[in-house]
């Protein structure tokens, strides 16, 4: 008996969760264009910027190589 009292509850909090995330998705305004909402949004992120060098370190190598080091 407890299980489904709890089971219940649970699907109850379930289904508010899933009703109030419909809202929101209704509710938010639509974008023209989805790649707007991400532009820039991890431009500062140190990880980019090392993704970004290395980019431009592979571009202008006159000998590619993989992490390991060995000669593509």
């Amino acid at each position: 008996m407890l299980n489904e009292v709890n089971l219940e509850q649970r699907l109850a909090t379930l289904e508010q969760t899933v009703a109030e995330l419909k809202r929101r998705v209704i509710d938010a305004p639509a974008s023209s264009n989805w790649l707007e909402k991400v532009i820039g949004s991890i431009s500062d992120e140190p990880a980019f910027l090392e993704a970004l060098e290395y980019g431009r370190l592979l571009r202008h190598a006159d000998i590619f190589t993989d992490e390991t080091g060995e000669q593509l």
